[in-house]
């Protein structure tokens, strides 16, 4: 069954970010806003949550999916980033950014069939505060569904449409 939470963008509600974190570890796969739209998230391991992904979003394998971290200090614990790389981006850490980085050895679960290690500089309250209650990434896509041009951005809009979608539990 699919839950709506109507969480304010500038104070998220704890309790609220709380009970979201929660539909994650149980295995949940989530729509969750970002600084430019919203996209659909699942916890690092679910491979369930990451097929769920692919089949709203009509992904096959070799659909790279985005690890959002965070902050540096998490990403450093699934990816290894070269100085040369750190140090300038750390400086623009709230500038959304992407790149590709070999995974460490450390990741605590294998990645999925075709994930990529990408980040996304999370840019927005409710995915910081989302991000800090998990203590861990999500393995994301921007939520575009098949025969649309832009993603979706208006939470109201995705709660119209889950009932009718595989991210419902």
């Amino acid at each position: 069954m699919a839950r709506y939470f109507d969480i304010h963008p500038a104070n998220p509600q704890r309790r609220a970010i709380a009970q979201v974190a929660g539909i994650v570890r149980d295995g949940g796969v989530i729509a969750y806003p970002t600084d430019s739209c919203y996209a659909l998230g699942c916890q690092l391991g679910n491979f369930d949550g990451i097929e769920r992904i692919r089949l709203v979003r009509h992904l096959d394998d070799r659909h790279h999916l985005t690890l959002v971290c965070q902050d540096f200090a998490q990403l450093g614990q699934f990816v290894h980033v070269p100085n040369r790389v750190f140090r300038p981006s750390r400086r623009r850490l709230r500038v959304a950014t992407r790149s590709s980085w070999p995974r460490r050895r450390r990741c605590p679960s294998p990645p999925a069939p075709g994930e990529d290690h990408r980040r996304a500089d999370p840019d927005h309250l409710v995915t910081q505060a989302l991000l800090a209650e998990l203590g861990e990434p999500l393995v994301s896509s921007t939520l575009l569904l098949p025969g649309q041009d832009d993603p979706m951005t208006q939470g109201w809009e995705i709660n119209e449409q889950g009932s009718a979608t595989p991210w419902t539990r």
